[in-house]
């Protein structure tokens, strides 16, 4: 008779098959009652809806959010599938929201369809999906986006209500930089008689700077003897960017966002003390301060079910709070590895407060402060070789977060721009609240962007002569909700005002033993 292990097991057999073909999103009637209950049982799958699982994690506490967010997105595109076939596609707001990469979780996301009831199907972690009944447009104005069934950028730029402008002023400013070229955009205008989506559009890009091609937009449509008003949509817009044309969706979010909050930072942040002239006595108020505070890391993988956890469940090894006795060989490495980065970043440190460019710096040396992390946890096996390779290849998801990430994809594009305004930036604040958040915003690495924010975030401090900084524990909550709002809300007030109260408390410190590993 099998033994209760031998049982679970052997229903994680069958979650793994599922996954392969479905991912983290299931039908409840996939599995048979047995396994799906006693899957539920062991905490390996959970409710969704009546009818639809998701795969979770035995070690998550009840309300973890961080499974949903991460498969949100595979809920709706299988969701919609199963109710609508082929007969769907997201509104125009949201089909931009994701053409822009958008990557906040929205509490509502609607979705076109002519099988379409007006349902609103209320979803876990207050997010829903309402399914609005609406004739689709032709097949040449959908596009497909990671499997997502979206409007094209020109057919939901014609579509969009005026509000989106305001509501959502930077993604409707990524979505326009994109558009290398506008003729494809005015045909439609044009064929179709959009003369309300042509001025708003115009009066968009002429706020954007590309007045040629508003002017183009108007001559065109008058001559096709439309009678055409020029409106901006962004009048009520504070901050509008003029972004490099063609520019990538993050590139364009990190130079829109670096344009928009700049000035708030620099209202904020205490006077720059400027580069010390005793470079040796600020380098060891360096040492003294160092703490051994590598935090965990915010991000962590989808959770798959693999041949090696199917055998220690099969064996009873499986424990899903972890072995006390490994976790501290791997606590034990990851302090070595945070003690070996700190030197790495004290000796970017030492450069930049004798002259160097920062940014430059910064964007040469980083990768080095990566690999010291995680070097020792390499050498002893308890990370692969590839983890030192540097940017990710897989997606990452933030714990409790409606963040998500960019995709691998956008990675590159994404530092890049981030290292350039870092090079161009003339306020040492600036380039320490920005750089911390951006890079935590981007998340190019599979572990550790928390402490490679923070790690970036005192060198740019540095480069003001300004005291290495650090986000106590006591603060963490504050610190996770200021990013939250600087991320998915767009408002860095909050974030820079908690970097600069920690810099005062930072600074004002005793005079601590120096820790070595």
């Amino acid at each position: 008779m099998a033994t209760p292990n031998e049982k679970l097991a052997a229903s994680l057999e069958v979650l793994k098959d599922l996954q392969a073909q479905h991912g983290n999103v299931l039908k409840s009637g996939e599995l048979s009652r047995t396994h799906r209950e006693r899957l539920k049982k062991n905490g390996f799958l959970k409710d969704i809806i009546l009818g639809w699982l998701i795969v979770t994690r035995p070690q998550d506490k009840p309300n973890e959010s961080t499974f949903w967010y991460t498969s949100f997105w595979d809920f709706c595109r299988r969701y919609c599938h199963e109710r609508f076939g082929s007969d769907w596609c997201f509104s125009s707001e949201q089909s931009l929201l994701l053409h822009a990469e958008s990557g906040f979780i929205p509490k509502q996301v609607i979705i076109w369809s002519p099988k379409g009831s007006g349902n609103n199907t209320v979803l876990p972690f207050d997010t829903s999906l309402y399914d609005l009944k609406k004739a689709l447009p032709p097949k040449e104005d959908i596009a497909a986006k990671d499997g997502l069934s979206l409007l094209t950028v020109e057919a939901a730029l014609i579509n969009v209500p005026e509000a989106f402008f305001r509501n959502y002023p930077a993604e409707a400013q990524i979505v326009l930089s994109g558009l290398k070229n506008t003729n494809p955009l005015l045909s439609r205008l044009l064929d179709g008689g959009h003369v309300s989506a042509a001025g708003r559009i115009a009066g968009a890009l002429r706020r954007m700077e590309r007045g040629d091609e508003a002017d183009a937009i108007i001559r065109k449509m008058k001559a096709a003897d439309y009678d055409i008003r020029e409106k901006d949509p962004f009048a009520d817009v504070e901050h509008v960017a003029s972004l490099p044309i063609g520019i990538s969706a993050l590139a364009a979010r990190v130079n829109n966002a670096w344009d928009k909050h700049r000035q708030t930072i620099i209202d904020l942040f205490p006077k720059e003390p400027g580069l010390p002239t005793d470079r040796q006595a600020y380098l060891a108020k360096v040492d003294d301060i160092y703490v051994n505070d590598a935090y965990h890391s915010l991000s962590i993988e989808g959770y798959s079910v693999t041949e090696e956890l199917i055998e220690q469940v099969r064996q009873g090894s499986f424990d899903p709070l972890g072995n006390p006795e490994h976790k501290k060989d791997i606590d034990a490495l990851a302090a070595r590895g945070y003690w070996q980065a700190f030197q790495a970043v004290r000796a970017s440190i030492e450069k930049i407060i004798a002259g160097e460019p920062p940014g430059l710096v910064v964007s040469k040396e980083h990768d080095s402060w990566y690999e010291e992390l995680f070097r020792p946890s390499v050498t002893a096996g308890i990370l692969k070789a590839g983890a030192l390779a540097g940017y990710r290849n897989h997606p990452v998801y933030l714990r409790g977060s409606r963040h998500t990430p960019p995709r691998v994809e956008a990675i590159s594009d994404g530092m890049a721009a981030l290292f350039h305004r870092l090079q161009h930036e003339e306020s040492a604040a600036v380039r320490a609240v920005l750089g911390h958040w951006l890079l935590g915003y981007i998340h190019p690495y599979p572990d550790g962007n928390g402490r490679m924010a923070r790690f970036l975030m005192n060198t740019m401090l540095a480069s003001g002569g300004y005291p290495w900084t650090i986000i106590d524990l006591e603060h963490r909550a504050a610190y996770m909700t200021s990013l939250e709002a600087a991320s998915v809300e767009g408002s860095i007030a909050s974030f820079a005002e908690l970097i600069a109260d920690r810099l005062a408390w930072s600074g004002e410190l005793p005079k601590k033993a120096h820790l070595s590993s």
